[in-house]
């Protein structure tokens, strides 16, 4: 499987394996950057392109708007990933994650809790449906 290739949907799946892994091998209760850098060690071994701590634009009314915006990841120049390590994902971050999609043009956003006991339940998926 060449990663260039890579839908967002193929990408994302892609994203979730590896979170799982990093899940199974440390599980919850540790610092958001632990699991941050955990990600970028395992995107970095699969070859996955990817950019960390990336500043995204939000518009207002023609004006970008100069407070920070940054995202944790964009994976392939087409998935954004936000982590959160916290007991419940806050509706905010959700939010949050579906304003950088559709205000940067992006598909796909996924949101990892990695507090979560059961990882696949810490995982919620925005799309830019417009």
């Amino acid at each position: 499987m060449q990663l260039t290739t890579l839908n967002e949907e193929e990408l994302a799946h892609l994203v979730i394996g590896k979170s799982i892994e990093i899940h199974k091998h440390i599980g919850p209760g540790l610092d958001k950057s632990c699991y941050l850098e955990c990600l970028e060690w395992e995107f970095e071994q699969e070859g996955i392109e990817f950019q960390s701590g990336v500043e995204l634009d939000i518009i207002y009314k023609g004006q970008i708007l100069e407070k920070n915006n940054s995202i944790d990841f964009i994976v392939g120049d087409s998935v954004i990933i936000n982590v959160v390590a916290v007991d419940t994902i806050p509706e905010s971050e959700v939010q949050r994650t579906l304003k950088m999609v559709r205000n940067n043009d992006y598909n796909l956003g996924l949101v990892i809790n990695f507090h979560s006991t059961l990882l696949k339940n810490g995982i919620r998926r925005v799309s830019n449906n417009k």
